[in-house]
């Protein structure tokens, strides 16, 4: 009998060590932007992509963006890795969302406080469209998206910059939040 409570006792204290062995971890990390507090945390997950989030304002508005982070890694983006003309999740993984505490005006347009995921079009010439969707928890980004939840879609105009940005960033900066990659910077105008 007390060897089979030993065993039982040894199982369950494996289990409990494989269980509470396999939770991950977070690091936080703070940056400053010139224009907002922004606290952003990096996942110490494996992911290819690591998942991102940070915090800051825009006027009266509190604003939390998450995404994922892809890398360059040598690949042909734009027209290739995230092709023209077609919905792009802005991000990997799971759909990018940003988080607004207050009404605002996003390209001019108005948008209620509330959560949605950002998408875009990206184009080879011209103004990308921008997207923000009621949808904001879609697991598999754009592979999942419906243009009917489509609650604002405006034009915001890409600069291409010289310097080449291996890791995707969103940042709360002014004129609101600006997507950088590869050598793409699409600014956001948000008030």
């Amino acid at each position: 009998m007390k060897k089979s409570n030993m065993l039982m006792l040894a199982a369950i204290t494996a289990f409990t060590i494989f269980i509470f062995g396999c939770s991950s971890e977070k690091k936080s990390e703070t940056t400053d932007t010139a224009e907002s507090t922004a606290e952003e945390i990096a996942a110490t997950d494996q992911r290819p992509s690591p998942l991102r989030s940070l915090e800051g304002t825009i006027g009266n508005a509190k604003v939390k963006i998450q995404y994922g982070a892809p890398s360059v890694k040598g690949r042909v983006v734009w027209g290739d890795l995230v092709p023209y003309n077609e919905v792009w999740r802005t991000g990997a993984n799971e759909s990018t969302y940003v988080d607004f505490d207050a009404d605002v005006t996003v390209e001019g347009q108005s948008l209620k406080a509330g959560r949605y995921s950002l998408f875009t079009i990206p184009k080879s010439s011209g103004n990308w469209t921008v997207i923000l969707n009621s949808e904001w928890d879609l697991e598999h980004g754009h592979f999942q998206y419906k243009q009917e939840n489509d609650v604002l879609r405006v034009e915001s105009s890409p600069q291409w910059v010289s310097e080449s940005q291996e890791q995707l960033t969103i940042s709360i900066e002014s004129p609101g939040i600006v997507v950088r990659w590869e050598k793409l910077v699409l600014p956001i105008a948000i008030n």
